[in-house]
C-alpha cells in the first residue's frame, strides 16, 4: 500500500470521531427542550448547563478534526 493511500485512509477513519459528538449534541439539546417544556422555571439553570455540555462535546469533534488533519498533512 502506498503511503499516500494510507494517509487518506487514516484521515478518513479519524473523521469517524464525529459520530459520537453528533449524537451527544443531539441528546443534549433534546434533553434541554424536554426539561424546559416540563419546567419552564428552571430554564436559566438548565440552559447554562446545556451550553457548557455542548462546548465540551464539541471539543471532542474538534479534536477528531485536528487528528484527521495531522494525519492528512503531517
Amino acid at each position: 500500500m502506498d503511503a499516500e493511500a494510507a494517509k487518506l485512509i487514516g484521515a478518513g477513519l479519524a473523521t469517524l470521531g464525529f459520530i459520537g459528538p453528533g449524537i451527544g449534541i443531539g441528546l443534549i439539546w433534546a434533553a434541554l427542550i424536554n426539561t424546559v417544556g416540563r419546567n419552564p422555571g428552571a430554564a436559566d439553570a438548565v440552559t447554562t448547563t446545556a451550553w457548557v455540555s455542548f462546548a465540551l462535546v464539541e471539543a471532542l469533534a474538534i479534536f477528531a478534526l485536528v487528528i484527521g488533519l495531522i494525519i492528512l498533512f503531517g
